[in-house]
């Protein structure tokens, strides 16, 4: 594989897809990147009232409407816009057709471009490209998959953020430190013989521990930059009957789960989206908590506790106007106590049929110790004071996009944590006298790890993995 980061660009085969949602629109964009393009572009373009026009001639960033024809004729009129190499996505000659959005316009746009030398793009090829090409690094090249998938304003934010490079230029400071330390320690052990000190033992500690503290508060971030990115897990739980189908359908605005008065209507785990003030909360609506008769159910309950398990926010339903409310207060500090890496709400469901809700919603806070929401998930009271609690829990995460560097990605956190072990190991070798080539040793990996992140070390299985997540046409 090439060196990405080469200023010599690589010309691959013409490669042609639709860069626009595949369906009818007043408009399509197909785009063409690679060697030769602009002459395979001149052979079906021809400019309306130029007749000797030659696009291949055309200076990058202009515009030229006129019509592409195929062998049987026109296809369509078009907008055809040029970008030269190296100013360009994917930093090859690349052609942007405009044409109309009809589905059999395109397919024969399609076709007249490969019938005159492209082949069709594989997903996420332009931006691969554009990696390839030192354009953009791995990471910046995730960033604008995550844009183009993001369902909330913060995971939007946070990907544009991550795509200016701000993440990227963090680490390229954390590497280049640590290039110097491993430099350092490698010329010491050319000099081997001479037992020559190239650095102070105390001043690497020193810089390694520096060195441990900042990659480990990029690891912590990852919590927050999880939460932007996918959405906070939130799972209703509670006995059946307590209304969690009702709460679901009501925040989602939509009849997306059967609700029925029989218990164990739930029987597997839904799972929906919606935002909230620039935040997505995943949510999960689980079967009742009990002890189930039938396998099937009890195959749901089981389902239910593991999706707890891997909850951000816990919403524990109960039935305010059931004689053992105040029982099910035990239950509640269990999970508290069990589910410790959550944050749970209590919500005292069907306050609307007990003139005693309010003094039963204040017992409730007192016995559990957690926050109570009191609702009729029915008829939609109460819900506005649940969702400000729901905010509260993930208090300023809408704000944590406009923070200069934050982990979104398990890849970025796990390579970062490898990375941290590695300082780690460094260190207590220096503690403990060890040879210069173990602690350089160590100091190189932690090198790859980081590396891996940008795109600096990376083998052609990961690139597979995170290209083939794009679109057709990005």
């Amino acid at each position: 594989m090439p060196d990405h980061q080469q200023q010599d660009v690589i010309q691959e085969e013409p490669i042609a897809a639709i860069a626009t949602p595949v369906g009818v629109g007043a408009l399509a964009v197909i785009r063409i990147s690679g060697r030769g393009v602009l002459d395979i572009a001149q052979r079906l373009f021809r400019k309306s009232g130029h007749p000797d026009f030659q696009l291949r001639e055309s200076r990058g960033f202009t515009a030229h409407f006129g019509r592409v024809y195929e062998r049987e004729g026109l296809v369509d009129e078009v907008v055809a816009l040029v970008f030269r190499s190296p100013n360009s996505y994917t930093r090859e000659d690349m052609v942007e057709f405009s044409c109309h959005g009809g589905p059999v316009v395109v397919r024969h746009m399609l076709q007249a471009l490969c019938d005159a030398g492209c082949r069709l793009a594989e997903p996420g090829e332009f931006t691969r490209r554009a990696f390839l090409n030192g354009r953009i690094d791995l990471l910046q090249a995730e960033a604008i998959g995550e844009m183009i998938h993001a369902r909330s304003e913060s995971a939007y934010r946070t990907a544009v953020n991550q795509m200016q490079g701000n993440l990227s230029m963090k680490l390229e400071q954390l590497r280049q430190r640590l290039l110097e330390s491993c430099a350092l320690l490698e010329l010491e052990l050319d000099f081997s013989e001479e037992e020559v000190e190239f650095q102070s033992r105390d001043e690497l500690k020193e810089q390694l521990m520096q060195l441990l503290e900042e990659v480990q508060k990029l690891v912590d971030s990852y919590r927050h930059g999880r939460l932007l990115s996918e959405g906070v897990a939130t799972v209703i739980v509670g006995k059946p009957n307590a209304g969690k189908s009702t709460l679901l359908n009501t925040l989602l605005g939509e009849e997306r789960a059967i609700v029925s008065h029989m218990p164990g209507t739930t029987r597997d785990y839904i799972e929906e989206c919606f935002v909230h003030e620039k935040t997505m909360f995943r949510l999960t609506d689980t079967a009742g908590l009990r002890e189930a008769a039938e396998e099937i159910e009890r195959e749901g309950v089981g389902r239910s506790y593991k999706k707890i398990g891997e909850a951000d926010l816990i919403l524990y339903m109960l039935d305010i106007n059931q004689p053992d409310w105040l029982r099910e207060a035990e239950v509640i500090r269990e999970f508290r106590d069990t589910y410790s890496r959550a944050k749970l709400i209590v919500i005292a469901n069907k306050t609307d049929l007990s003139a005693e809700s309010a003094s039963r919603i204040s017992r409730l806070q007192e016995e559990t110790g957690c926050d109570v929401a009191g609702v009729s998930a029915k008829q939609g009271e109460g819900i506005e004071g649940l969702l400000r609690l729901m905010s509260g829990m993930v208090e300023g995460l809408d704000k944590l996009h406009d923070a200069s560097v934050l982990v979104t990605s398990l890849r970025h956190y796990a390579s970062l944590r490898n990375a941290g072990d590695a300082v780690e190991n460094a260190l207590e070798l220096l503690s403990a006298y060890a040879g210069t080539e173990l602690i350089a040793f160590e100091l190189r990996s932690a090198l790859d790890y980081v590396g891996e992140i940008t795109g600096k070390v990376v083998s052609e299985e990961v690139l597979n993995v995170i290209f083939d997540r794009f679109c057709v046409g990005k």
